[in-house]
């Protein structure tokens, strides 16, 4: 990764390859967590060694785990039955899932323990899970502004509660089900609308019993508190918000056919591929199997012809990571990109729809921003800016694979926060034949 202050990526020959996509930051957050929760040994294979999950990992030690990395992708954590208060500042970095999946893992015990993290964490609302905590009996001290960053906990003592999500999110619901394993009686997360569902899994793979129902085209989740959770073997999947980037690359530059491997295809996860489908994407995928307890397989992308289309709203939670990377590939289509009730990305790393609209109006490329989403509309693609990028990495890899298939060159500056989850990027890409640098 390049310690430059801007990265650009240029329109080079077709991009030709077979890569690995790195472990799913999803999970390998949620087996640091686990892990350090559980009694006994959790052995991880194909961790993302990313900045964020690094954060996280030294979280679990500092909330007493032992942590060990053993060698490229795998690492150990050995759990005491619980966490104990840390010496000192729990540093999430950049770590917007990690905090809140901590917040709602330490608030279950009778510690204390004071988070943070860098300037952008800091600016990134976490009321969203800390106000339901509150509810089950938790504290929040704030040391600035009410629901930003730092904010110092009193866990312990709390009481299970029955929320239903407004807007789905994995945070949210993740964050209150952690909460709830040491929560008097049986706490309850319904879903309208189903988010990715790795905590559901991962804790049964710790030994925890977790009740999912179908509830219309969404589910209610239950577990009852008390439970106590063993260390287990945890394989990590390829990140499928990761693959997209060398696989959009792949469809947007004239001749190419990228392959990235062992790529998770849980179908909470796959909404952009199929998105991307609907806009005439050829994309295959062969070899699926199971890792890790979910579906992987390996995903190809050939240069295709793409046409605007408009995605359906119920298709967000499956997909709002992959948003700015899909708006990146449908400023290539022809027509018109609708994305709506994506309200959600207004508070990820950064307001990533302002981003994206700015960034691609910069780049010549027609954006219409509404509230709750975007509309792009394709074609030709004059690039030719330097796009910034607010310290969020998904910006800047999505605006770098833009400039891959534009007119001219495009510029995006903070490319250092790029390592927060793909480490190796530029890399990657420079390997396929990109012109990056």
């Amino acid at each position: 990764m390049s310690d430059a202050p801007h990265l650009t990526a240029r329109r080079a020959g077709p991009l030709t390859g077979t890569v690995r996509a790195p472990g799913d930051k999803s999970m390998s957050h949620r087996s640091m967590i686990l892990g350090a929760m559980a009694t006994g040994v959790t052995e991880v294979e194909g961790l993302l060694e990313g900045d964020d999950v690094i954060a996280t990992a030294r979280a679990a030690e500092a909330f007493g785990a032992t942590v060990e990395r053993l060698g490229p992708g795998r690492w150990r954590v050995i759990g005491r039955g619980g966490l104990a208060s840390p010496s000192g500042v729990i540093d999430c970095g950049n770590a917007g899932t990690g905090v809140r999946l901590l917040m709602g893992a330490a608030a279950g015990y009778g510690l204390t323990a004071t988070f943070d993290g860098d300037a952008s964490l800091r600016g990134r609302p976490m009321g969203r899970v800390t106000d339901h905590l509150e509810r089950m009996g938790a504290r929040f001290d704030w040391s600035g502004k009410p629901g930003l960053l730092p904010a110092t906990l009193n866990g312990g003592g709390l009481t299970a509660i029955d929320h239903v999500q407004t807007v789905a999110s994995a945070q949210v619901k993740s964050a209150i089900l952690l909460a709830g394993l040491n929560a008097d009686g049986v706490t309850s997360v319904t879903e309208p609308e189903r988010s990715r569902d790795h905590t559901e899994r991962m804790l049964r793979a710790f030994g925890v019993t977790v009740d999912v129902q179908e509830q219309g085209g969404g589910w209610i989740i239950r577990l009852a508190g008390g439970q106590r959770l063993t260390g287990t073997a945890v394989a990590v999947p390829g990140d499928p918000s990761s693959a997209a980037f060398p696989l959009a690359a792949g469809l947007i530059v004239p001749g190419s056919s990228v392959t990235v491997e062992g790529v998770m295809l849980n179908l909470l996860r796959t909404g952009l591929f199929e998105t991307w489908r609907e806009m005439g994407a050829d994309l295959t995928i062969a070899n699926r199997r199971v890792a890790g307890g979910e579906d992987v397989g390996d995903i190809t992308a050939r240069h295709s012809v793409l046409k605007g289309v408009v995605v359906p709203e119920t298709r967000a939670a499956a997909m709002i990571d992959e948003y700015p990377i899909l708006a990146a590939t449908a400023a290539f289509a022809e027509g018109v990109t609708v994305m709506r009730g994506v309200g959600e990305m207004r508070v990820k790393e950064s307001d990533r729809i302002r981003l994206m609209v700015d960034g691609l109006r910069a780049c010549g490329v027609a954006v219409e921003e509404e509230p709750e989403g975007f509309i792009v509309t394709g074609g030709r693609v004059p690039g030719g800016a330097t796009v910034h990028t607010a310290h969020d990495h998904r910006i800047a890899m999505s605006h770098l694979v833009l400039g891959l298939g534009a007119e001219n060159a495009v510029t995006v500056d903070e490319p250092e926060m790029i390592a927060t989850s793909f480490p190796g990027f530029v890399e990657m890409m420079r390997g396929l034949g990109g012109d990056v640098a």
